[in-house]
């Protein structure tokens, strides 16, 4: 049977609180000395304590003993309820009308006695740790105004029937806890005066309840992180707010001509919406933030929609929206306030309207994933307070236009995945605040130029899958916060300089692909902690790669509305990746005491010595590739100590000796594949020295795909023969030939 609070413990009337003698119960908790004392000092202390109710005191006193923990420790009955925390009291009456303990860690269970708080007009108990049920008799609390129960572990579903005791209530907030169930139809008409009604962030089901569209009082409404199905609902009343995010919602977009000027947040984002963005939408004149994304909207956006210079956030990512970006999608007058413009993740095409460039306030600016043409705008610049140009992942030409210096607040300058050419031109050093800069797999040529150590910010930079060239110069030791650097897969030449492992907040370093000669820099290795001890915050796939990196940008809103704060975070793997190269030499021994390495990728070069013995201590290796060196002596066999070693290649070098099976090898036994004086021991004693020719593959798997590899050969070489023969007779010329053989023949 499904829990409800109607089936919870019953009220304090009912208890065995008030079986007992009142007068009894309250001098047991306190002694009467402190009920009625009296300082002369003044009359403060008289009058705080004949005005306060030693029913309200002692109801509070049985409610703190019901907490896991007292950190009440204001609450004494030595002590004036007017010094109580969190408890506000009636100045004509001295009963208690408001309790307030948000924030205080409280565990435990709310005891049902607080419902015998008759006069208790504000109960907030949000930001605790309460995981129980709700008491039931909260409900009939007649003179309660705002209940706030948010962000606990409050279980249960929500009563069947209403309380009709409760219709005085302005504000209920249970969001953030662990409630399930529908929320029932009562929820709309329980109050004559609900303006605030906030239920997010739940296990809520089922549909919206119809009441809720015609509660002519309602003001603001938060259903979010739910999993309520059906239509969205054209509600009837003015609301300010609607928070529907993240549900199962379906249908199409309401108009809600109600809210057409009240209306100032929309966010229906995360559920499953469809059809098209009606024109309506844009007549809701008082929005500041509407937030559609992650729906599944199509079609083109109508040059009709313009929306009002108010809106703050327009965010319509992740829909499959098309056609052409409409050249004016928000009034850009001087009064404008748009700071987020979102359009990523959709079919979007054509050029980037250069009406954008007016939109002065902008902050924010995401256009990636879509299939936009030609070439960034040269007026760019003047949007001076952009923080963020995300233009990634489409078919962009061109050069980046020097003009975006003026963006000099810029934090965030992502354009990879386009064909943009060009060199780096030396100006962007006016960038000086610019934290990630990523303009990788374009047509980039060209030098990293010097005056690029202005910009002394940069934390993530990718210029890989480029045409660059030239020596690594010293602009790069002037970027101290660098989390992530990969110039992989360009033309970069010449030595690796002797910094290259000396950035302290290092994650991931890739020069793969490149000309780097030369040795591997030796006695440096002044290097992150996160190379040393590994980064604990965060976890990595079991097979870890260079270039599995998340990069997760995220803008709040400030209060007022006038700005964006700005953070990200970046999800990569702690690794090296120097593969590729024309690297010789020995592997230096210290950079196999990287402790925090979890990857490792050196393959590809010309390395020659033997592997280290210290690799032993890579405890947190999960991929290490050293295959195509002419690395030689005998395998570590402190290899098979490294137990999250997932992924390891060691094939094609000049690595002797044996290769013992009780030691765990028998793991990576196509990791040594092509390595002509090492074998593997047998049962027989016999030195086997066939290993699986692709790394990675188990030689049993090898085994048993031979023979079906050899059926496969004879099949198809049968087939063949008999098409041949097939093809043979059926044509013209080898029938008339035939017939004149046999002809001469009779």
């Amino acid at each position: 049977m499904a829990e409800s609070w109607g089936s919870l413990i019953e009220p304090c009337r009912t208890s065995y609180l008030l079986k007992v003698p009142f007068f009894l119960l309250f001098f047991l908790i306190f002694p009467l000395s402190s009920a009625f004392s009296v300082s002369f000092d003044g009359n403060a202390t008289v009058e705080a304590v004949s005005l306060q109710d030693p029913k309200d005191m002692a109801l509070l006193l049985l409610f703190k003993l019901q907490l896991q923990e007292n950190p009440l420790s204001s609450w004494d009955a030595n002590v004036p309820m007017s010094n109580w925390t969190g408890v506000t009291r009636s100045n004509q009456t001295g009963r208690v009308t408001g309790l307030n303990l948000t924030r205080f860690n409280l565990s435990g269970q709310v005891h049902p006695c607080l419902c015998n708080l008759t006069f208790l007009e504000t109960l907030v108990l949000s930001h605790n740790s309460f995981n129980t049920s709700i008491p039931s008799c909260l409900w009939r609390l007649w003179s309660l105004r705002t209940l706030d129960l948010s962000y606990n572990m409050f279980t249960g579903v929500l009563p069947s029937t209403a309380f009709a005791t409760m219709s005085q209530i302005i504000e209920l907030d249970l969001s953030h806890n662990m409630l399930r169930g529908e929320i029932p139809m009562w929820i709309g008409n329980f109050s004559v005066i609900l303006e605030k009604l906030n239920l997010g962030f739940n296990s809520f089901h089922g549909e919206l309840p119809k009441s809720l569209l015609n509660l002519m009082t309602l003001k603001y409404l938060n259903l979010s992180h739910n999993s309520l199905i059906g239509n969205v609902g054209d509600f009837n009343q003015a609301l300010v707010s609607l928070n529907l995010e993240s549900n199962m919602l379906s249908g199409t977009l309401p108009c809600l001509y109600s809210s057409r000027e009240s209306l100032t947040v929309l966010n229906l984002a995360n559920n499953s919406i469809l059809g098209g963005i009606p024109t309506c939408i844009s007549s809701l004149g008082g929005l500041t933030q509407l937030n559609l994304s992650h729906n599944e909207l199509r079609y083109g956006i109508s040059p009709r929609m313009v929306f009002s210079e108010r809106l703050c956030v327009l965010d319509l990512s992740y829909n499959e929206l098309s056609g052409k970006i409409p050249s004016r999608i928000a009034e850009a007058s001087d009064k404008s306030v748009l700071l987020l413009l979102d359009l990523s993740h959709n079919q979007f095409s054509g050029n980037i309207p250069v009406t954008i460039t007016e939109l002065k306030s902008l902050q924010a600016l995401f256009l990636s994933y879509n299939l936009l043409v030609g070439e960034i705008p040269e007026r760019i610049g003047n949007l001076t307070y952009l923080q963020v140009i995300d233009l990634s992942h489409n078919l962009l030409t061109g050069s980046i236009p020097l003009n975006i210096v003026g963006c000099f607040q810029l934090l965030a300058l992502i354009l990879n995945n386009n064909n943009l050419s060009g060199e780096i031109q030396p100006v962007l050093d006016a960038l000086d605040s610019l934290k990630i800069f990523d303009i990788g797999n374009n047509k980039i040529s060209g030098e990293i130029p010097l005056t690029l150590a202005g910009c002394k910010s940069l934390e993530v930079v990718d210029l890989s899958y480029n045409n660059l060239s030239g020596s690594l110069n010293d602009a790069i030791t002037k970027w101290p916060n660098l989390k992530f650097l990969s110039l992989a897969r360009n033309k970069f030449s010449g030595s690796l300089p002797s910094w290259l492992f000396t950035f302290q907040a290092i994650h991931t370093l890739d020069f793969s692909g490149n000309k780097f000669s030369g040795y591997i820099p030796d006695g440096n290795f002044n290097s992150s902690p996160n190379f040393y001890n590994g980064d604990i915050r965060k976890t990595t796939p079991a097979v870890p790669s260079i270039s599995d990196r998340s990069l997760v940008i995220k803008l709040s809103l400030v209060a007022d509305e006038t700005s964006l704060i700005f953070n990200y975070n970046l999800t990569t793997t702690i690794g090296i990746d120097l593969s590729e190269n024309l690297l010789h030499g020995e592997i230096p021994v210290d950079l196999f005491g990287l402790h925090g390495l979890e990857y490792l990728n050196l393959s590809y070069n010309f390395l020659n010595g033997p592997v280290p013995g210290s690799i032993g201590k890579l405890q947190k290796l999960k991929a290490l590739d050293l295959s195509h060196n002419s690395l030689s002596g005998h395998i570590p066999e402190n290899i098979t100590v490294l137990r999250n070693l997932t992924v390891l290649n060691l094939s094609y070098n000049c690595f002797s000796g044996v290769i013992p099976t009780k030691r765990g090898y028998w793991k990576f036994l196509g990791a040594f594949a092509g390595n002509p004086d090492l074998c593997m021991e047998s049962s027989s004693n016999v030195c086997q020295r066939t290993f699986p020719v692709e790394p990675g593959k188990k030689f049993k798997e090898e085994m048993e795909e031979g023979p079906l590899s050899i059926w496969v050969f004879c099949i198809s070489a049968l087939v063949s023969f008999y098409v041949g023969v097939i093809v043979l007779f059926c044509s013209t010329r080898t029938r008339s030939f035939i017939l004149q053989t046999k002809s001469l023949t009779g």
